[in-house]
């Protein structure tokens, strides 16, 4: 496996779905995600010219990132438990995964209490599937007032995971009701949303042409998750 190689085909193919979308390529960043994987295939990302890496635990990012340059940016991408998240404040830039007003009033608190001012994007569950987290389009523009009146908190926008799907085609209608949602929500509490984190390995040139403008992409760069030991 040749993860810079990965990497520059990834690029591509961002590069091509901005231009069949006839958008800029620069509105659109890759979200390396880096789940399972060690500290050394990281590097090999960043010798690439990659420096935006996501991971999805807590307890992994806490012992991963201190190996790593400093200078690097991170994401959470997964479920945030209430009791990691001071943990997690201090080593992510950017939250993708709000699932709900309880979180994000958890959040803000700790925020508060550690001087804190974290950028989050709000989670939806635009396919309302029972095995997902987030929120359903119904219950986020209900709550979206009490959302945006936490004072710590910056809402950048939106992110959703579809259903798993063979084809990355099927995938297409999740992330038009994800940006469709986005809009209307801007419109109504004239906020701004910019931030639309959606696709995956499997979808993210069609993500793109839909409007993504963070796309969190693992398995396409370092090869199939690896399976944690049971020692």
């Amino acid at each position: 496996m040749d993860i810079a190689e990965n990497v520059a085909c990834v690029r591509e193919q961002i590069a091509q779905a901005a231009a069949k979308a006839r958008r800029a390529v620069d509105e659109i960043e890759l979200v390396a995600i880096t789940k399972t994987h060690p500290a050394e295939k990281v590097r090999e990302a960043i010798e690439a010219g990659q420096t935006l890496f996501g991971e999805s635990r807590v307890q992994e990012a806490r012992a991963k990132i201190p190996e790593l340059p400093s200078n690097l940016r991170w994401h959470f991408v997964g479920h945030l438990q209430k009791n990691k998240i001071r943990h997690a404040l201090p080593l992510f830039e950017l939250i993708h995964s709000v699932d709900s007003l309880a979180l994000a009033e958890d959040i803000n608190r700790i925020a508060e209490e550690e001087g804190l001012h974290p950028r989050v994007l709000l989670e939806v569950n635009v396919a309302g599937e029972g095995s997902k987290f987030g929120f359903s389009p119904e219950k986020l523009r209900d709550q979206m007032e009490g959302l945006l009146a936490l004072p710590r908190l910056s809402i950048l926008g939106l992110m959703t995971i579809p259903p798993l799907a063979e084809e990355a085609e099927a995938s297409r209608k999740y992330f038009v009701q994800l940006r469709e949602l986005r809009d209307r929500l801007q419109t109504e509490f004239r906020v701004d949303l910019a931030q639309l984190s959606m696709g995956m390995t499997q979808d993210f040139p069609v993500a793109i042409e839909e409007g993504a403008t963070l796309v969190r992409v693992g398995t396409a760069i370092f090869g199939e998750r690896l399976k944690p030991r049971r020692d």
